[in-house]
């Protein structure tokens, strides 16, 4: 939609005004000059005065009609001119009080109007944007409504199982009792993993959990957090290696403490759910790119294929279509990720060699201009 001069309206007034006097000054000289010709070049001069009187009385006759034809086309004109795109500007008014924001206008004008015009523009591409993220915000809660109640109804269901075996006296052995109770012991954990979990990524969603952002000493950092894990990894058979590519020891960032200790922790089991080499190996790397640090979580896992490589930092996604909970994975470690490392202002993504390996990758800003920080 075209909203069509580049007189501003205040010029176009003023000139059409000065148009309103000269014109009919300068048609009213023209006239007269040709009047002239005819009454007093074409007549007998026997009868001048006659003529010059009639000539009088028909020169002031058309002046009249000559300035209200000149107003009045002048008027046409310039109400043209400005009504014409205020209709297009209303048209595209009414679109959008109907919910149509499939359009667009285009002012080809730099006038007050044109000025408008670029507004409403840039209301309704605002309008059409806001109305784009509400559809996607309203599908992601239809999805984690579904998510969540099947994800709830399943452990729900098979502790209700267990209890109804118990109660039926199908428990009737030691051995049984116990393992029926282990499973339902089993069932609530995951239950309550996975509500702590919901509950953080709802009130990351909200932006409800405080960020206490300090400095702090990346490669330290990197070294305690794996230090805290070695005892863990080492009872499970897996090997942490760490690496500082970049070999510098006074790589400052800013970052909240608590919060990254919860991205370290799901990187990790993630990693730890999806590897299938008897050698089961992750290796951390802490490289750095300009004002940035970046952090490497590399595992000898099966792989992620590339067509769901783009998926997995997406709220309930699971690279295991259906959903199985055997893993003990809620879906959402990953999108807590990205949810946390988005509030520190960096970026998180993924690699992949399917059957081989997965790395994950975050950005982190760098403290330049400070001193080391333990």
């Amino acid at each position: 939609m075209k909203v069509g001069c580049k007189l501003s309206i205040r010029k176009r007034l003023i000139l059409s005004n000065i148009a309103m006097i000269i014109i009919p000054i300068i048609t009213f000289i023209l006239l007269q000059i040709i009047l002239d010709i005819f009454f007093f070049s074409s007549f007998d001069p026997t009868d001048i005065g006659h003529r010059s009187h009639a000539f009088y009385f028909f020169r002031f006759g058309i002046i009249i009609p000559i300035f209200a034809i000149t107003n009045a086309l002048l008027s046409y004109f310039v109400s043209r001119s400005i009504i014409k795109p205020i209709k297009g500007l209303n048209d595209a008014a009414k679109k959008i009080r109907e919910g149509n924001l499939d359009f667009q206008i285009k002012p080809d004008r730099n006038d007050e109007i044109g000025q408008l015009a670029q507004s409403f523009e840039l209301m309704r591409h605002s309008l059409k944007e806001s109305s784009e993220i509400q559809k996607k915000y309203e599908q992601n809660r239809k999805e984690l409504i579904a998510n969540i109640s099947h994800d709830l109804k399943t452990p729900m269901t098979s502790i209700k199982g267990y209890v109804e075996g118990i109660r039926d006296g199908i428990a009737n052995t030691p051995d049984k009792m116990e393992r029926y109770i282990h499973t339902i012991h089993s069932k609530t954990i995951h239950m309550d993993h996975l509500i702590d979990e919901l509950f953080l990524y709802s009130k990351l969603d909200l932006k409800r959990v405080p960020f206490y952002f300090e400095e702090v000493n990346i490669h330290h950092y990197l070294l305690d957090r794996i230090e805290e894990l070695q005892f863990d990894l080492d009872s499970i058979h897996v090997m942490i290696t760490y690496e500082n590519v970049s070999k510098q020891t006074n790589n400052n960032v800013v970052m909240a403490r608590e919060q990254f200790k919860r991205v370290f922790t799901n990187i990790i089991q993630n990693s730890l759910k999806y590897m299938d080499k008897s050698q089961k190996k992750i290796s951390i790397k802490l490289m750095e790119e300009n004002e940035k640090v970046i952090i490497e979580f590399k595992d000898n896992g099966k792989g992620i294929s590339k067509d769901v490589l783009p998926n997995i930092f997406d709220q309930f996604y699971r690279v295991d279509q259906s959903r199985n909970t055997m893993s003990g994975g809620s879906g959402l470690g990953l999108a807590i990720v990205k949810r946390i490392i988005e509030e520190h202002g960096g970026q998180v993504w993924a690699n992949s060699e399917e059957g081989e390996n997965t790395s994950i990758y975050i950005t982190l800003n760098k403290v330049t201009g400070m001193k080391e920080i333990i």
